[in-house]
């Protein structure tokens, strides 16, 4: 039956999606970008209620492999490799870009048909006015590199010569009034969503691409930085 238990925990988004044939069934998602380790079990479980598809009945679980937050990235692929080890079945790994720009295809259609888009531009907010980005032409494929990018006014400058490029995702907001190009287009309202995994997870498992469950690590671009709030310093130390 194909059902993919797939789960998006990389971003201000906690999402989970059962899919079955390569139709959503069932999804369930919050954005209390700090709820992630209290929601991601919830909703697995109320989704295998709500549904009547069981771990058992599962074929595969596909985890957003980041890059994006390390906390979030942690939680979800705990999630993922405790459910593929108890029920002995296969771990995909999705790029959390790959996803949105995805999901940017399947929910923007007539935006990118209607504006003559030439690329695909999602943006994960990484602090200050960092993002984890790259970009994709209109049949998915990815035309440079992802990155942690500073942004400034000359960002994408050489591609906006003869580009029109589509920005969304948490990071884009930040550089909506730095890149005021012509050629630059805003969608304010895009939410990263398991359910954008679906077509990528299904190829995935359809060719058997599958990741070592020991061994798999999610793909965090940066190292962690732990801050220590200054309100905790003990004067004179």
């Amino acid at each position: 039956m194909n059902r993919i238990l797939l789960i998006e925990s990389g971003t201000n988004v906690c999402s989970v999606a059962i899919a079955a044939k390569s139709e959503l069934i069932g999804i369930k998602e919050s954005i209390d970008e700090k709820g992630h380790a209290a929601q991601l079990t919830v909703f697995i479980d109320q989704l295998i209620k709500e549904t009547g598809i069981s771990i058992a009945q599962l074929d595969a679980v596909a985890i957003s492999k980041g890059p994006g937050s390390y906390t979030g990235l942690r939680i979800g692929v705990s999630a993922a490799k405790g459910i593929c080890y108890a029920a002995e079945i296969p771990l995909i790994s999705i790029g959390s870009l790959d996803s949105m720009a995805s999901g940017a295809i399947i929910k923007y259609k007539s935006i990118i048909e209607d504006n003559d888009i030439d690329l695909l531009c999602p943006m994960i907010d990484a602090r200050r006015m960092e993002v984890y980005t790259a970009l994709y032409n209109t049949n998915l494929q990815r035309t440079n590199e992802i990155q942690a990018l500073v942004v400034d006014e000359n960002t994408f400058i050489e591609r906006f010569e003869n580009k029109k490029i589509l920005f969304f995702g948490n990071g884009s907001s930040k550089c909506k009034e730095i890149l005021k190009h012509h050629n630059a287009l805003f969608i304010d309202d895009f939410l990263p969503s398991a359910q954008f995994m679906i077509p990528l997870a299904q190829d995935a498992l359809n060719h058997k691409r599958f990741e070592d469950v020991a061994y798999f690590e999610p793909y965090y671009l940066k190292d962690f930085v732990a801050t220590v709030s200054r309100k905790n310093l003990i004067p004179g130390l």
